[in-house]
């Protein structure tokens, strides 16, 4: 047996074992969907645009140049049509089988939720939840994917997508339930994120548990002693879980 059927069949022991995983996931959860991810050899950090990608999706571009905000963001993040893929999958079914507590995701497109998982903690928002800056009105995804220019309430006001712009900070209450569950958990896999953004990557400091798992393409920014690590697309493993 290689190297990474080696790592799958001790990753299917510790599921097996486990009674209350929690995931922590990043953009190769969804890569695997059509999504893009941002760091890897065909994101969008590595495409060429009029303005860095990094600083499009900043609270600053947002606020002085609106409109090419939301050219980026409707070509770009807004994958509407998106179905979920293996993992989201796999992970759902763990849950309805009680052996996971929570799936802690830094992705924005709601795959877990449409795959069936319902305790999902959704650190850098969600493009599914759409708000009025003035009035505080609700708006569905579906209203800023047909709008054109800057999508205005009926109030006269910016709707500004519920999503964590880079300068903004994370929701407290949502980071706090995150750090409680990790704290909580007996094991920890951490999936398709390379570790490079913070604060949302030392979440995983706060694991006390027995087992911890990182499955990702390519090894993560940071070295994690004592972690099984499988080098592949997450669908791909979990599928053979």
């Amino acid at each position: 047996m290689d190297t990474r059927q080696e790592g799958i069949a001790r990753l299917r022991e510790i599921v097996q074992a486990s009674k209350k995983m929690v995931f922590f996931g990043g953009a190769g959860v969804s890569t695997e969907s059509g999504i893009p991810d941002f760091r890897s050899q065909d994101g969008l950090y590595r495409q060429k645009y009029k303005y860095p990608p990094e600083y499009i999706l900043s609270r600053t571009f947002f606020d002085r140049h609106t409109e090419e905000f939301f050219e980026f963001y409707r070509e770009k993040m807004l994958c509407l049509n998106a179905q979920p893929n293996a993992a989201h999958y796999k992970l759902a079914q763990w849950e309805r089988e009680g052996k996971l507590a929570a799936v802690i995701t830094q992705n924005i497109d709601g795959l877990h939720q449409k795959a069936g998982s319902h305790a999902v903690l959704e650190l850098h928002g969600s493009i599914w939840r759409n708000v009025c800056m003035d009035c505080g009105a609700l708006y569905p995804a579906e209203q800023i994917a047909e709008s054109a220019g800057i999508p205005r309430c009926r109030c006269g006001g910016v709707i500004k997508p519920d999503v964590v712009l880079y300068e903004e900070p994370l929701d407290q209450a949502v980071l706090a339930r995150s750090v409680e569950l990790i704290e909580e958990a007996d094991t920890l896999i951490v999936g398709g994120t390379s570790l490079n953004v913070q604060p949302a990557a030392s979440l995983i400091d706060f694991f006390r548990g027995k087992n911890a798992a990182v499955i990702n393409r390519g090894a993560p920014a940071r070295s994690m002693q004592g972690v099984l690590f499988i080098d592949g697309k997450i669908g791909e493993v979990f599928s053979a879980v």
